[in-house]
């Protein structure tokens, strides 16, 4: 099944030729081989690029284990650059499995890394480097560091909804009922079989992601990493910490984890792409508030399969859905709170009330609540307190759970179902700006 990833294709094709490094990077299994090595190779081959030309490498494959070596890696890619004149393009899949080696030079104690290996390649003029890699410390954090500002991240996602509908073969809503439960992992979402697909998501993890986290970090306690997944899964869209999430622990698996290494084990989850944190953001105080946070699963198809679907909660799946979709458009994602003060019984109180999502994209910035129904004034009302609140000149949205069309209340609050938001990416930059 041919699936359209348009939006990262043209980052790419976008970044073609510009000496940087493309650094292709998200949690395993959501397209990053397909992306590169089919969608973006057909689209060199249909631009005139000769195979030979296309130098791939896939690290992960057997076939491939010696050049885990960073300087067998250089020296082969060296080797097929055969001109100067002509353009090559390096596509290597799972960069972070190339080894730390000696340097080999006498006395030193020094390593060579892939980081290294593509220091070296950027030298050659004619060769466009891409790689992918599913580890967020290794390719995000140190590439300011290790490629000297020479590279540039490209967050790959699961797909979103937009992308999984031409695929579901699905009307809009029957689509939609189907994601909200199965989510958008790639390989998942081309099994038609429900009970293939869910033991697809539920054995990534045992098979795939615990292995991965427990090997790189040399962790001793699977179980405990297991069970921390549970909670956060349990608690998408919730307010936590890692002393609440300790406390949890105590209580419903009758374990005393050490908060420090709760706190490294949420780390290594955030970094296996398996979660994102939301900070909380005083609006009226302009100003980040250190605890407690929310965590939102990188795809709700991972969340209810980890669950055996026992807890398959419509509002704070869209939440997490609208979440994500936020993140895909680029935008940076915070959780509001606004401070209200009332009277009761002539005593003055104040009131942290939430708004789901501060959104801020390029220099605007948009406040989203996320609402599954409204059925009547008092509801309404009750949702849209925190952004009538806010007197601020930026702009205010509410996502319902159906397919209501876009529209603005006289309180300049707009209004739109979360088919037509998830569908149509003008809503945001409309609202934006």
């Amino acid at each position: 099944m041919d699936i359209k990833r348009d939006f990262y294709l043209n980052k790419l094709i976008e970044r073609k030729h510009d000496t940087f490094v493309k650094v292709i990077t998200g949690i395993r299994r959501c397209g990053k081989s397909y992306l590169l090595n089919t969608l973006f190779k057909r689209h060199l081959l249909e631009s005139g690029v000769a195979e030979k030309h296309i130098i791939e490498i896939a690290l992960d494959n057997v076939a491939w284990a010696e050049l885990r070596d960073p300087r067998k890696l250089y020296e082969y890619i060296a080797k097929r650059v055969k001109t100067r004149t002509r353009q090559y393009y390096a596509l290597i899949d799972e960069i972070q499995m190339c080894a730390e080696v000696p340097d080999g030079i006498p006395g030193s104690k020094g390593t060579l890394t892939f980081y290294d290996t593509l220091n070296g390649l950027m030298k050659f003029s004619n060769l466009d480097v891409y790689v992918t890699g599913s580890n967020s410390k290794m390719l995000s954090d140190d590439v300011a560091t290790h490629f000297r500002d020479r590279g540039k991240i490209i967050r790959l996602h699961p797909l979103s909804f937009s992308e999984f509908l031409p695929v579901s073969g699905m009307d809009e809503y029957r689509a939609w009922e189907e994601y909200l439960v199965y989510g958008g992992m790639p390989e998942a979402v081309q099994l038609k079989d429900k009970t293939e697909r869910e033991e697809y998501l539920s054995g990534l993890f045992d098979t795939l992601y615990f292995k991965d986290i427990i090997e790189r970090h040399n962790l001793r306690n699977e179980y405990l990493l297991g069970c921390l997944v549970d909670v956060l899964m349990s608690g998408v869209g919730s307010l936590t910490n890692v002393n609440k999430m300790a406390e949890t622990l105590n209580s419903v698996q009758k374990i005393y984890p050490d908060p420090h290494t709760l706190a490294s084990y949420l780390t290594y989850l955030k970094q296996a792409y398996l979660f994102n944190k939301a900070e909380r953001y005083d609006v009226k105080g302009r100003k980040y508030l250190s605890y407690p946070s929310k965590y939102y699963v990188e795809d709700i198809g991972l969340r209810n399969a980890r669950l055996n679907y026992r807890q398959v909660e419509r509002t704070h799946l869209m939440e997490n859905v609208i979440y994500n979709e936020l993140l895909v458009r680029g935008a940076k994602v915070d959780v509001g709170v606004v401070e209200i003060e009332t009277r009761r019984n002539g005593i003055r109180e104040k009131r942290a009330h939430e708004i789901d999502f501060v959104v801020n994209l390029g220099m605007g910035k948009l406040y989203i609540q996320s609402a599954l129904s409204l059925p009547d004034k008092e509801k309404r009302d009750q949702e849209t307190l925190p952004l009538r609140i806010i007197t601020d000149s930026f702009r205010k949205l509410v996502v319902t759970g159906d397919n209501q069309p876009y529209y603005t209340d006289n309180d300049g609050i707009s209004y739109v179902g979360i088919i037509p938001f998830l569908l149509d990416k003008s809503i945001l930059s409309r609202l934006i700006g």
